[in-house]
């Protein structure tokens, strides 16, 4: 692969990464307020004993875990994204040798 390709790709790559992380913010952001949800809704549950707050809870937690499921994902996309700039660096600097 010649130096422009490899730059262009590195390029591509860094703004995906880019991207990524700020996603990755954001959702870390967010998580947060599911996280808070879903305590007081647990806590909501157990002191009112009612079907409705079990509910309430459990469609909290579902909420929470699909979050945390997709902030897995992001991760292991801002890793695999890593890897890839790491890789075109070392093939970029083998280039220019």
């Amino acid at each position: 692969m010649s130096r422009a390709a490899i730059e262009g790709k590195l390029r591509e790559v860094g703004e995906r990464l880019r991207r990524a992380r700020e996603e990755l913010a954001i959702l870390d952001e967010q998580l947060v307020v599911f996280h808070d949800t879903e305590a007081e809704t647990r806590l909501q549950a157990m002191v009112d004993e009612s079907a409705e707050s079990r509910n309430e809870h459990r469609e909290a937690q579902r909420h929470a875990e699909a979050m945390n499921r997709a902030r897995a994902h992001l991760v292991a996309q801002v890793a695999e994204l890593e890897r890839a700039q790491d890789d075109l660096l070392d093939r970029l600097v083998l280039e220019v040798r």
